[in-house]
């Protein structure tokens, strides 16, 4: 679980939401990383930067939302993460495309 600077909590895959928080809907955030010079694989340690940088990206982004909706915490349910490349520039990063369920109500401590 992450909790953010505006007490926005953010749940990731198995991790519950309280049971006392009403669901009021599913959405999708799509994220990407900051981008590299040559190519990624699993292996590199430019992948691992990008994942990392997508991440950040994407738990900012989340708490972003949740609050511009109105929500007090998200429930990640599924991602896809997939590797991008600009040939011409030389170019990679990560792109993640996310879905979560929004919940209102206050999470107890």
């Amino acid at each position: 679980m992450i909790d953010d600077n505006d007490g926005v909590r953010i749940y990731w895959h198995r991790e519950l939401p309280p049971q006392d928080a009403e669901a009021i809907g599913e959405h999708v955030l799509e994220a990407v990383s900051e981008r590299v010079s040559g190519g990624l694989n699993e292996l590199n340690e430019q992948w691992g930067h990008c994942f990392d940088s997508l991440m950040s990206h994407a738990r900012k982004r989340l708490g972003q939302e949740v609050f511009r909706l109105g929500g007090t915490c998200a429930h990640v349910l599924k991602e896809t993460i997939e590797a991008r490349h600009n040939d011409v520039l030389g170019e990679a990063w990560l792109y993640g495309r996310f879905e979560y369920m929004l919940f209102k109500g206050r999470p107890k401590v």
